[in-house]
């Protein structure tokens, strides 16, 4: 006899993760021109009044997004708590991104170095402080 949950389960992928932003247009200039997403769909909802767009690097029936929150009355910056980690991107060349975003003005408080396993990693910031971790893997051999 086979459990439906876990068949469903199974079946199951990451759709987004949300994360709330102070400016939603800054934002999104951020994951669009800089990590070069693409903004997915954008809707407001004023008897809430936010904003939620989504963007990412493709088709949301296939890939995950990231979801962007604006709470229209919020005018004071979040609290990222301690919780949170960051986002990881994978990236063919970790060094070239990184010099592009700081010609950029983009804040990279961690620069290219050697991450466990031989890849190149870095940290970036959004303008939220978000921290988006990019990432080369070597490839198989």
């Amino acid at each position: 006899m086979t459990d439906t949950a876990t068949d469903a389960l199974k079946k199951a992928r990451i759709l987004h993760t949300m994360l709330r932003v102070r400016n939603l247009d800054q934002s999104i200039d951020f994951y669009t021109r800089h990590l070069g997403m693409a903004l997915l769909r954008r809707k407001d909802y004023p008897n809430g009044k936010f904003t939620l767009a989504f963007v990412g690097y493709g088709d949301e029936e296939t890939t995950a997004a990231i979801e962007l929150t604006y709470n229209w009355d919020q005018s004071e910056g979040y609290e990222i708590g301690s919780g949170y980690g960051h986002i990881a991107i994978g990236v063919p060349d970790v060094a070239a991104v990184c010099a592009r975003l700081t010609a950029a003005g983009v804040k990279v408080p961690v620069g290219p170095k050697a991450g466990p396993g031989g890849n190149t990693l870095a940290f970036v910031e959004d303008p939220d402080g978000y921290r988006i971790e990019l990432l080369t893997r070597p490839r198989p051999q």
